[in-house]
C-alpha cells in the first residue's frame, strides 16, 4: 500500500492553491460571476485556432523540436526584438509547456536542497510553492504598501540575500498587485544581483498589461549582454490561450543543452499543432492584444471607481497586470470571506491569505471580463460591503 510516509516530505507538505479552494467552491453555482483566476473571459481568437487546426489537419502530430518549431522560436525572437527595440536572436528562445513549466525549468536549473531563493511579494504562490518542490528554501521580500499603492524597498531587498540565496524572482508587473517596477527600480534590483552573484528569473508576462504605455518597463531595457537573466513568459494572457498551455524561456544561447535537456526530461516538447497557433498569435495577434489592454483599462477604472465610493474599500487603481487588489475595512479573515461572498454576494475572487503572509487582508478579483460583468460584480460587492457594516 501506498500511503502518505512514502511520498517526499515537498511533495506531502506542498500547499493547497487558496485560488483553487474558491474556484472548486464556486464552480457549478449559478448565477457566479468569475473574477477568481487569472484570465479573460474571451475565447481564443478563432485565427489562432485555425493554424492549429490546420497543423492537425496536416498530420503533425510527432515528436518535434525540443526546443520549439524554429518557426516560433523566429516569431518570438522578432516580436521580442520589435517590443525592446532590440536585436534579440532566435538562439535566446526555447518554446515550453506554459509558463509555469518555464519557471520550473529556471528552478531546475538554478536551485535544490540547500539552496535559498528570494521573491518580492505578495506575489503568484505557485513560483515558492515550484521552489518548494525542488528542495529550495523560499524568502519573501514584502513590498511595502500605503493607501493601495505598492513599492520595494531595494535595502530591504539587498538585506534579504544571503551567501545561500541562488535565485532572485522578479514578477513585474505583479500578479496580485499591479505593482510595476520603473527602469530605476529595476536597474537598482539588477545592481543587487550583480553583487550578489545571483541569477534574476523575471516573469514579465503581463508586459503588454500596462496603463502607461504600449509595454512595461522590463529588464531588457537596462540589462547587459553578459548580465544574468531568465526572462519567463506565456501565451495564456496576450492572447487568450491560458487552457494551451505554452510558454517560452529567453535565455542566453549559452543555456541551450541545459535547457533542452530539461525540457527533454520534462514534457518532451510542446505539440506541434499547439506552436503553429502560437505562431500565428505571434504573427497576426497584436490588433487583438491592443484591445484586450484597452478594455482591461476601462474594467479596471468602473470595478474600482465603484468600490471605493462606498468608502470602506482600501484599492488605488494597478499600473499592470490585471487585478485588483484591495482591503474591506473590518474584514480580517479574508478566506473565510471569500466563500461567504460566493454565497451570498455571487461574486468569485481569491482571498490575499492565496498570496502569502502580506496578502492576509487583502482580495483580489480578476477585472479581465466583459465590461457589464464588471460592472454588475462591483455593485453587488458594494452592496454585500454595506451590510458588513
Amino acid at each position: 500500500m501506498l500511503d502518505l510516509t512514502r511520498l517526499r516530505r515537498e511533495a506531502v507538505e506542498a500547499p493547497e492553491s487558496g485560488i483553487v479552494a474558491v474556484v472548486n467552491h464556486a464552480r457549478g453555482k449559478e448565477g457566479i460571476i468569475p473574477m477568481w483566476a487569472g484570465e479573460g473571459d474571451l475565447a481564443t481568437p478563432q485565427f489562432i485556432a485555425d493554424a492549429a487546426a490546420e497543423s492537425l489537419k496536416a498530420g503533425e502530430t510527432f515528436y518535434t523540436w525540443q526546443r520549439g518549431l524554429p518557426e516560433l522560436r523566429e516569431a518570438l525572437s522578432q516580436y521580442t526584438s520589435r517590443l525592446y527595440g532590440q536585436n534579440l536572436e532566435p538562439n535566446r528562445f526555447f518554446v515550453t509547456g506554459s509558463g509555469m513549466h518555464a519557471i520550473q525549468i529556471a528552478l531546475m536549473a538554478l536551485a535544490g536542497a540547500g539552496d535559498e531563493v528570494v521573491f518580492i511579494g505578495p506575489t503568484w504562490p505557485n513560483f515558492a510553492a515550484a521552489a518548494g518542490l525542488m528542495g529550495a528554501a523560499t524568502r519573501e521580500v514584502s513590498l511595502d504598501s500605503e493607501n493601495g499603492s505598492w513599492s520595494l524597498d531595494l535595502d530591504k531587498l539587498k538585506t534579504a540575500i544571503t551567501e545561500k540565496t541562488r535565485v532572485l524572482f522578479v514578477n513585474s508587473p505583479s500578479n496580485p498587485t499591479g505593482w510595476t517596477a520603473s527602469r530605476e527600480t529595476l536597474s537598482g534590483i539588477l545592481k543587487i544581483a550583480r553583487e550578489a552573484g545571483i541569477v534574476i528569473i523575471a516573469d514579465e508576462i503581463y508586459a503588454r498589461f500596462y496603463y502607461e504605455g504600449q509595454r512595461a518597463p522590463s529588464f531588457h531595457d537596462v540589462m547587459a549582454s553578459h548580465d544574468a537573466i531568465i526572462f519567463v513568459n506565456s501565451f495564456s494572457k496576450n492572447w487568450a490561450m491560458t487552457g494551451w498551455r505554452i510558454g517560452w524561456i529567453e535565455a542566453s544561447p549559452a543555456l541551450g543543452q541545459v535547457v533542452e535537456n530539461l525540457i527533454q526530461y520534462s514534457n518532451s516538447g510542446v505539440a506541434a499543432f499547439m506552436q503553429r497557433g502560437a505562431i500565428a498569435a505571434l504573427k497576426r495577434g497584436e490588433e487583438f492584444v491592443e484591445n484586450q489592454v484597452a478594455r482591461a483599462e476601462t474594467a479596471r477604472d468602473i470595478f474600482g471607481d465603484i468600490l471605493t465610493a462606498t468608502n470602506k474599500v482600501e484599492l488605488s487603481p494597478p499600473d499592470g497586470a490585471f487585478y485588483a487588489f484591495f482591503k474591506i475595512d473590518g474584514i480580517t479573515d479574508t478566506k473565510t470571506a471569500a466563500f461567504r461572498i460566493v454565497d451570498e454576494a455571487k461574486v468569485a475572487i481569491a482571498p490575499g491569505t492565496a498570496f502569502g503572509p502580506q496578502g492576509k487582508p487583502f482580495f483580489r478579483a480578476c477585472f479581465h471580463r466583459r465590461l457589464d460583468e464588471v460592472e454588475a460584480a462591483a455593485h453587488r460587492l458594494a452592496e454585500w460591503i454595506g451590510y458588513q457594516v
